[in-house]
């Protein structure tokens, strides 16, 4: 190869591998039969979240006048937001504003915590938040709550108590942390679904990976919003001080699960392989992971 064929085959390689970074989506249309993925940057949560469910074609485009709405967050921990162990609280509310404008006939929000509920919810600052953004705050700590489903398609997890509300809802939008996490390596959209259930025992001792996948079967969101500005890199998933937090300041927006998840893996730089709940979600056909296969569109807000 001379040294205008060298210097040609790499331009033509450089532009393949650059990846734009958009200032909106304004009047940008999905690529044909492609799931669109919505990448955003650079902005505190609230503005993050309007950049990016913009360009998925705003709340109305999920949320019909008159539906019943439960957003599901992580408020596992007894920790504070600037901890990083829960969703972002000012993001909840921000979802909860929308979902209201956007006609909801009431919006839900709960997690199965794995501290003390009633100081996750507190300390987190998402009960308070999400309160007064017009949300109804509904525990998940007693079995009551709770009803008995089956599933065929189920691998591992052929039967699970899920959560009422989840069961009620119209719409759900699911709105987990991105974080470091010791068992499943990593906890983002598809993770979050054990606080849905009641019996995480038994994922935990069934096949994790598995029963993760299994779990989203039972009711998949209609919405994903990964809370990815402050990402908790190491002891997660509780983290032990503030030192394990990164600031990223990113979201990814998605209908599918397992392609949010996917892109989410390159915020927190972890390789598909660590994280094999991906590939069972993708063959219970719950999304893809093939970046091929999305439309990613990436806004620098």
């Amino acid at each position: 190869m001379d040294r205008r064929e060298f210097l040609k085959t790499a331009a033509v390689a450089t532009a393949a591998t650059t990846v734009h970074w958009r200032s909106s989506a304004e009047n940008l249309l999905p690529g044909p039969g492609k799931t669109r993925v919505v990448a955003v940057r650079n902005a505190d949560p609230v503005n993050l979240f309007r950049k990016g469910i913009e360009a998925l074609g705003g709340m109305k485009a999920f949320v019909k006048p008159g539906q019943s709405v439960v957003v599901k967050p992580n408020i596992a921990w007894d920790r504070t937001p600037e901890e990083g162990a829960n969703t972002s609280p000012e993001l909840v509310a921000e979802i909860t504003r929308q979902a209201l404008a956007a006609g909801a006939s009431g919006v839900t929000v709960f997690d199965h915590t794995c501290n003390n509920g009633e100081r996750c919810y507190k300390n987190s600052g998402i009960a308070a938040a999400a309160q007064e953004a017009g949300a109804r705050v509904v525990s998940a700590d007693k079995i009551q709550d709770y009803q008995e489903r089956t599933c065929g398609a189920a691998v591992r997890m052929k039967r699970a108590l899920v959560h009422q509300a989840l069961l009620d809802a119209d719409v759900v939008i699911n709105v987990p942390v991105l974080k470091n996490h010791g068992g499943a390596k990593m906890t983002a959209a598809m993770k979050n679904w054990m606080g849905v259930v009641w019996d995480r025992r038994f994922m935990h001792q069934n096949n994790l990976p598995q029963c993760i996948a299994d779990s989203i079967l039972y009711r998949k969101p209609d919405l994903n919003v990964i809370d990815a500005y402050r990402v908790m890199v190491a002891n997660g998933p509780r983290g032990v001080s503030t030192a394990d937090i990164v600031e990223r300041k990113y979201m990814i927006l998605s209908r599918d699960i397992v392609a949010a998840d996917t892109l989410a893996l390159k915020v927190i730089d972890y390789p598909a392989e660590k994280v094999p709940y991906l590939a069972m979600g993708e063959a219970h056909k719950l999304g893809t992971m093939d970046t091929a296969a999305m439309d990613i569109v990436r806004i620098d807000a």
